[in-house]
């Protein structure tokens, strides 16, 4: 592919499964990518218009649930067929198309160093990109002193209208030691060490994560927080007088390692916490579960199946702080999930043993 394509061809051979190699000018292939993406969306509307033709009565097909699953599908083939747009890179991520940006720190911090050439795709590649900004002016947090930085391969916390849930959830009597599972960009284990307490182990599967905890700790210039890569629960340490969890709140399959932040199958992480928190709890103790009930709303959990999954693990709710969302998605009327990402609420649930 070079100047002369046209996203109408372009387009045409990446749905059928074709690859393209773009030769031409670097911007003149964003242009071509964002021109496939609007003949993504058309075909996206006139595929929702001939089914909203077709549909007599309410049936199976036509739930909150299925039009979930039906986004997720018509976004994991948009990620599919523009990711068949490809870049050639020499050795240190350089590209000799004209005009292109100097690219090798962030695809380097994204993917590591390269000394052989290689073929890349676009949409990849501004991710790196992408990541690389976010990284150098960080995300400003509500009622917090400083910005976090999200590193690649990190879920960047751009909805945080949870934060003034936990600066005014009131901390347990005793609050020595502190656990944040799951702690991504590290932010919960920031708030709470701002909050005064003593000691706090934040945990992670995902190197990539801690390394990005560790990097906002330092720059927040905290000795309280410490890292431990493990799944879930912290080993060789006292029990919690506190345990803070912000799991991911949808229970569906997902497509990339940075969607584990948001999507988690059969809700195994969520019910792992549940049933593993009270051996580490304090006698005392305080478990926060920040979740959202965005999937309540999609019909893929039931507020009775997460109270059941409470008693099972046999703790009870001391209280429950809520806040409604406030991202743009929420106000868009236009979004097949609109209603219900409006009604969502996001929630602080205070658990303690029963």
């Amino acid at each position: 592919m070079d100047d002369q394509t046209t996203a109408d061809h372009a387009y045409r051979l990446a749905c059928e499964g074709n690859y393209l190699l773009w030769r031409g000018d670097f911007h003149n292939a964003l242009q071509l990518m964002q021109a496939m993406n609007c003949r993504i969306n058309r075909a996206e509307q006139r595929k929702a218009s001939k089914a909203a033709k077709s549909a007599k009565q309410p049936s199976a097909e036509n739930t909150t649930a299925s039009a979930f699953h039906q986004q997720r599908q018509a976004q994991a083939q948009r990620a599919r067929t523009l990711g068949r747009l490809l870049l050639k890179l020499d050795a240190g991520y350089v590209s000799r198309l004209r005009r292109a940006p100097e690219l090798s720190a962030a695809c380097e911090a994204a993917f590591g160093v390269l000394d052989e050439p290689c073929l890349m795709s676009l949409r990849d590649l501004q991710g790196a990109l992408g990541a690389a900004q976010w990284r150098e002016k960080g995300v400003p947090i509500e009622g917090l002193d400083q910005p976090i930085f999200p590193h690649y391969g990190v879920f960047a916390p751009t909805r945080h209208e949870y934060v003034p849930l936990l600066q005014d959830a009131p901390l347990p009597a005793r609050h020595e030691v502190a656990f944040d599972i799951g702690t991504g960009t590290g932010l919960l284990a920031i708030i709470l060490a701002k909050r005064g307490v003593g000691q706090i182990v934040a945990t992670d599967s995902n190197p990539r994560a801690l390394a990005c905890a560790a990097d906002n700790v330092e720059r927040a210039g905290l000795s309280a927080v410490q890292l431990q890569e493990v799944d879930l629960f912290p080993t060789g340490q006292p029990l919690a007088d506190l345990i803070v969890c912000n799991p991911p709140w949808l229970p569906a399959k997902p497509s990339s390692s940075l969607e584990l932040a948001v999507y988690d199958p059969k809700s195994r992480m969520l019910r792992g916490f549940l049933q593993g928190v009270r051996a580490h709890l304090a006698p005392h103790g305080e478990v926060w579960l920040i979740l959202s009930d965005l999937a309540e709303h999609l019909q893929l959990r039931t507020r009775e199946q997460l109270l059941a999954w409470f008693a099972e693990a046999k703790l009870e709710v001391k209280y429950r702080l809520d806040t409604e969302p406030k991202h743009g998605r929420s106000q868009d009327s236009a979004d097949p999930l609109h209603a219900a990402r409006s009604a969502e609420v996001t929630s602080l649930w205070c658990l303690i043993p029963a």
